[in-house]
This record gives structure tokens, C-alpha cells and sequence, in this order.
């Protein structure tokens, strides 16, 4: 067979049923081996960029690899924010570039870029398979490195002239997934510690969500009394109405919850990589505290902070053989405290002097069915969600620990493709709304039917609040246009909205909720209240009083 048709019959044997694309001259002998191929569904999108992230939001929501499709320099470099999004969201993710004909390299062909090394710091592995035969093997290699270990990118160059190219293939199994557990001794170590602790806290992160562990985490945090904290954007990892969870550690973390961990002797990390912002600037884990960390990959423990006892360990089986540790829990009165402090900042009960961000998250709480999947952009209005929304079920939440803009939406229709029946809701600014707009018509196109709400204060409102606290009353920059986003909807073809009060947006939602059709709800919302707990005004007062 073709190289092309190698790569295709890879995926097949690996299980794909969704590819994203936008197609390109370079290698349309793949398009062409997948013409007619009925177990794979070929969504072509608008802007690589919204492809890959809609691949992203596919994985992340499926814990199956998102494949990309693209072309070359061009379509590679505007798809590369996504790969640097799976790549800090730990998602599985194989990206197929058309490359270069091989007698054109070096001579700066028509969108020359050496591919492999070009994304070669922001991909689990990349490779330029220049030999037709060994298509199989680097395409099977792909698929696992994806997915073994911290799961993440891998970029696959293809030179044009090899897509085409007969030879007699060979294909190895498909990949199955390890899933090492700890040792005895191990075991052992994380008892003696748990038996002298007084305010043990777990902090769960993505690995245990790519491992299918979150029932596993509710069993063992019950079993021992222990209070668990979601890690950055993981808010679904743990029932947030649970007696038991915490709080999230994100940005603009509530004082409350940073007292949990402030107070805490011992932090089971469990699957994260205790990133920047869950570790707010690296400042939690103070020389009084001991760590347990547990992960997937060998090379995140002691990355950031030297583990009391580290383990590389899938979080399935570990919690698991955990569940068998001879402890007997002191701290209930700990775990009791931790919740109340969680309870007083995420409280939902609003009045009338709430401003409308916090009255659509309640609207949208009270309404949406337990298992409604959530995606968010980058902003400030994430603030909102992430305070005061309650996560009730797992896979319920899809948001990018990158902080990429333009994120929302794209990645909203790749999880509505992974659970086509639950209602799916994105929350974007206008400023990332804008950045992947296009996507809505590939949602109409495709009859992805998601409620896109558009929080508009037309500006940039994260760097503006960045701006007021550290150049107070110099705004530069952030200042965006009015764009009518219900115009914009109603022109590809999907329900439009606009809204400026809560009864308004109630009405909106319901519609949306009711028609089931691609909507977008456009939240007009007031610049000056920037951030869940400052207005504008306050950012100002405080920062000229520091100069």
C-alpha cells in the first residue's frame, strides 16, 4: 500500500473515529486514503488553530488521542498554540503535517520549515518519516509516546513525495495503555506518614482524570477523611458538592482555601505536575509540609518540589492499592473546617447587587443537568465559573491549563463530538471569542449544536486589570470595538443573542437549552466590575496608593 494509506490504516487499528483538519496540497494522498473510509469522521475547520483546538478539547473530553490534519509552514504555525496547549494540559494529541517534496529541502521551497525541529520544544516527540516503509512503525511509535506516561503532542512531518510512495507495510498491535502501581515498601512509607499527620490534604490533578480515577479518588478521600483540592482547571476531578472537596487552586484563589493548604502537614499530590498557577508562583509547599506525590511520569516528580516519598504509579491502580493502608483518620474535624472555608467563598446565593456574571452562573447551575459539559476561554469572566459553578459529575469540565485565548468554542465542539448527548456549554470574552470566530460556521456545518455565552466588556479585560493594578488610569491597548455577536451568529447560520440583564439571559439560555441548534448568547456586560472581587475603580485606589 501507499505511505498515506499506512497512516490511515494506523488509525484505524488505533480506534480514531474523529480527525480535524484544514486541508492543504501537501498531502492530499491522505485525504484521499481516507475517502470512503466509514469508521473515521473527517471534520474540516476553518483555521488550523480552531482544528487543533477542537482535537484538544475531543481528547481531553474523550481521553482518546485528537488527531490533526495540516499543511506545512503555514497551516503547522497556525495550529502550534494548540500543540503548546496539549503539551501543558498533558493531552494526547498526533499532529500530521504535509511537508516539503525532499528534492526541494534546503533551497527555501514554497513554505519551507524544518517541522521537526520547529516544534520540537513543545511536543512529546517529533519526527520526519522520509522512508515509506517505515510509516507504520513512526505512526504506531506516535500513537504511543501520545499516550504513554504524561500523556501529551507528537508531531508527524510528512514530505509529500513519500505519501504517495508504494512498499510493503507491517503493523505491529495497537497500543495498550500501562498502568504501573506502587510497591509494597511504598505503601508502606505513605502509612507511616498518614499516621502521623493531623491535616493531610490532597491536591488532584489531570492524571487521575486521564486515568479514568475519579471514582477511585472519591473511595480512598471517604474512606480516610481526606479533603481534596482540585488542581488548576481539573474542577471536575472531585464532586464539588462532595462534604469532602475544598476548593481549586487557579487564579485569584480565595484567601479561605489558601489557608487549607497553608495549614495543612501533608499534601498528597496526585496526578498533577504542581504547575505555576495550582502552586500559586511555586509559594504552597512550605518546609513544614511533607509531600507525597504521586504520577504518571517519572521525570514530574521532585521537577518542583523533592517528594517525602515519590511514586510513578498510574492513579487508578494506586489509589487502589492505597485503599488498603492500616490508617486510622484523626482529622475529621480538619477535613469539616476545610469544606466550611470552601463553602463561605463559593457560596452561589445572589442579590440584586450582584452583577450579571455571577447571576448567569447561578442561572446556568440551577438549569443545566448534573452531567452538562463545561468549556472555558481565557479571561476574567472565568473568574465566575470558577468560583461559584458546582461540578458535580466527572468529564464535566474541559478548559485550558495554558491560558490560551480563542480556546473556548473550537474546544467546546470537539467535546460535544466526544459526548454528543450532553448539552455542552462554552464561556468565552469577546476578545478570545473573536480569536477562533470562524468555528461557529464549522459548528453549523457540522450540526455540532453548542451554547457559546460571550461575555462583551469590549476590551481585553485580564491585561486591562493587569494594567490598573501596576499603571494605574494608563490604559493602553486594551480597548476593543463593538461587535454584534448575534449579527455575527445569525450570518453563519447559527441562533443569535443579545442580552443585558438576568432576565434576559434566563429567557436566552432557555430558548437555547430548548431548540438544541449551534447558539450564541451575547452577555453585555459592565467594564467596570474587572474581576470577581475588585472593580476597576478599587484596582485603581489601591495601586496609587502604593506610589
Amino acid at each position: 500500500m501507499t505511505a498515506a494509506e499506512a497512516i490511515v490504516a494506523c488509525m484505524k487499528k488505533e480506534g480514531v473515529s474523529k480527525i480535524f483538519c484544514v486541508p492543504g496540497e501537501s498531502y492530499l494522498p491522505v485525504l484521499d486514503a481516507l475517502y470512503g473510509e466509514p469508521s473515521m469522521d473527517v471534520v474540516s475547520n476553518r483555521h488550523e488553530g480552531g482544528a487543533a483546538f477542537m482535537a484538544e478539547g475531543y481528547a481531553k473530553a474523550s481521553l482518546k488521542p485528537g488527531i490533526v490534519l495540516a499543511t506545512r509552514a503555514v497551516g503547522g504555525a497556525n495550529l502550534s498554540i494548540g500543540v503548546h496547549t496539549a503539551y501543558q494540559d498533558s493531552t494526547p494529541m498526533i499532529v500530521f503535517l504535509g511537508q516539503v517534496h525532499r528534492k526541494f529541502r534546503g533551497r527555501e521551497g514554497f513554505q519551507e520549515v524544518e517541522l521537526d525541529r520547529y516544534f520540537q520544544h513543545i511536543a512529546k516527540w517529533t519526527v520526519e518519516v522520509t522512508d515509506p516503509e517505515r510509516m507504520p512503525e513512526m505512526v504506531q511509535r506516535a500513537f504511543r509516546i501520545a499516550q504513554s506516561g504524561r500523556p501529551g503532542p507528537v508531531v508527524v512531518s510528512l514530505p509529500e513525495d513519500v505519501l504517495p510512495m508504494e512498499a510493503e507495510m507491517h503493523f505491529g498491535p495497537a497500543f495498550q495503555k500501562p498502568r504501573p502501581v506502587p510497591a509494597k515498601t511504598e505503601i508502606e512509607q505513605i502509612a507511616s506518614i498518614l499516621n502521623t499527620a493531623r491535616k493531610p490534604l490532597i491536591i488532584a490533578g489531570g492524571g487521575v482524570k486521564s486515568s479514568g480515577a475519579e471514582d477511585g479518588l472519591l473511595q480512598f478521600a471517604e474512606k480516610y477523611d481526606l479533603p481534596v483540592i482540585a488542581a488548576f482547571r481539573r474542577h471536575d476531578v472531585f464532586p464539588n458538592d462532595h462534604g469532602l472537596y475544598a476548593g481549586h487552586l487557579g487564579l485569584g484563589t480565595s484567601k479561605e482555601v489558601l489557608k487549607t493548604v497553608s495549614e495543612s502537614d501533608v499534601v498528597l499530590a496526585l496526578g498533577t505536575r504542581l504547575s505555576e498557577v495550582t502552586t500559586q508562583d511555586y509559594s504552597i509547599m512550605t518546609p513544614d509540609k511533607k509531600l507525597i506525590h504521586i504520577d504518571i511520569a517519572f521525570e514530574t516528580i521532585g521537577k518542583v518540589y523533592p517528594p517525602e516519598v515519590g511514586i510513578v504509579a498510574d492513579l487508578k491502580g494506586a489509589l487502589q492499592s492505597l485503599s488498603t493502608m492500616d490508617i486510622t483518620p484523626v482529622w475529621k474535624a480538619w477535613a469539616e473546617e476545610s469544606r466550611q472555608r470552601y463553602e463561605i467563598t463559593s457560596d452561589l446565593t445572589v442579590s440584586t447587587t450582584d452583577g450579571i456574571n455571577k447571576q448567569v452562573i447561578a442561572i446556568m447551575d440551577k438549569k443545566l443537568p448534573n452531567d452538562a459539559l463545561i468549556t472555558n476561554d481565557a479571561g476574567n469572566f472565568a473568574g465566575w465559573l470558577h468560583s461559584f459553578y458546582t461540578f458535580r459529575e466527572k468529564h464535566t469540565y474541559v478548559g485550558p491549563t495554558s491560558g490560551a485565548m480563542g480556546y473556548g468554542m473550537p474546544a467546546a465542539l470537539g467535546a460535544k463530538l466526544a459526548f454528543p448527548n450532553k448539552t455542552v456549554v462554552s464561556l468565552s470574552g469577546d476578545g478570545g471569542f473573536m480569536m477562533t470566530v470562524q468555528e461557529l460556521e464549522t459548528a453549523v456545518r457540522n450540526n455540532i449544536p453548542v451554547i457559546c455565552l460571550v461575555f462583551n466588556n469590549k476590551m481585553y479585560g485580564t491585561i486591562r486589570m493587569h494594567q490598573e493594578m501596576h499603571y494605574p488610569k494608563k490604559v493602553m491597548a486594551t480597548d476593543l470595538g463593538s461587535v454584534s455577536f448575534k449579527d455575527l451568529a445569525r450570518s453563519v447560520g447559527a441562533d443569535g443573542y443579545v442580552v443585558n440583564t438576568v432576565e434576559g439571559f434566563e429567557s436566552a439560555f432557555d430558548q437555547a437549552l430548548t431548540n438544541k441548534r449551534v447558539a450564541v448568547i451575547e452577555i453585555e456586560t459592565n467594564q467596570e466590575q474587572i474581576s470577581v472581587s475588585s472593580t476597576i475603580t478599587q484596582l485603581r485606589d489601591r495601586s496609587m496608593k502604593q506610589i
